[in-house]
């Protein structure tokens, strides 16, 4: 693989819906933050609708499937109500991620080693339906070669230690879960996967897992809603994906 190839952007709208719902109208609307992310050079969009509904609502999911031009990637727990939504809009992808109702954000990767038989049942009608299925899973050997085994296409790597530890100045932690995260993206594509990352990843972070050549994709957002609010959505976006493509290029 060249290390010239276009890397995804994948933009989260997860967090433009938490806003709206903290007053509970109708603004801002994730669907318009969609659009504009896909006209800042957005290659595809992420949003989770959490067991809660604690930001995406269902008439999100409904409202995106209607009016995307690019990918709609539906992350979602392994639960079967989701399972029945996912069915019934067939989004292009599906990312199966693990879920606590009292965690604020994803925290860690899906545990697929020790649940290889029930979720190759669960993701096995996804995939018949046209789903490309994609598992959120820490950077190990072991959970790699599950989500393998249980028929996946697509992983994507948890970035949240390596950006954690950069954000709090251990940087040698930060470089040894870098080369980690390296090594097992490598590996995975050696397996016939395709490697996605993402959690955390910032404008001070993302070069470096940028220029690894097996990631093909990049899922980004609260930090771009976040940095949305001083600079507006299109540049933040627009940032980042020149962050992006520099590493690529190996600028």
């Amino acid at each position: 693989m060249a290390a010239s190839e276009k890397l995804r952007l994948g933009v989260n709208i997860d967090h433009v819906a938490t806003v709206r719902n903290a007053r509970g109208g109708a603004y801002p609307d994730p669907l318009r933050a969609a659009r504009i992310a896909e006209e800042a050079g957005a290659d595809g969009i992420t949003a989770h609708l959490r067991e809660d509904r604690r930001h995406i609502s269902d008439a999100d999911i409904e409202g995106l499937m209607e009016v995307l031009t690019v990918p709609l990637n539906f992350e979602m727990a392994a639960t079967d109500e989701m399972q029945k939504i996912a069915l019934r809009h067939k989004p292009h992808a599906v990312c199966i991620v693990p879920e606590k109702r009292e965690e604020r954000t994803t925290e860690g990767g899906l545990e697929v080693a020790r649940e290889e038989n029930r979720l190759a049942h669960f993701i096995a009608p996804l995939r018949e339906a046209g789903s490309r299925v994609s598992i959120f899973i820490a950077a190990e050997q072991r959970q790699i070669e599950a989500a393998h085994r249980i028929g996946a296409e697509v992983i994507e790597l948890h970035t949240g230690a390596y950006c954690d530890a950069h954000a709090e100045g251990r940087m040698d932690e930060a470089q040894a879960e870098l080369v980690r995260l390296g090594e097992m993206a490598t590996f995975a594509k050696e397996l016939g996967l395709e490697v996605h990352a993402g959690h955390g990843l910032t404008y001070d972070t993302v070069s470096p897992v940028a220029a690894f050549p097996e990631v093909m994709e990049l899922n980004i957002g609260h930090f771009l809603i976040g940095e949305a609010i001083f600079l507006g959505l299109e540049p933040a976006i627009a940032q980042m994906r020149r962050l992006m493509d520099e590493a690529r290029q190996g600028g």
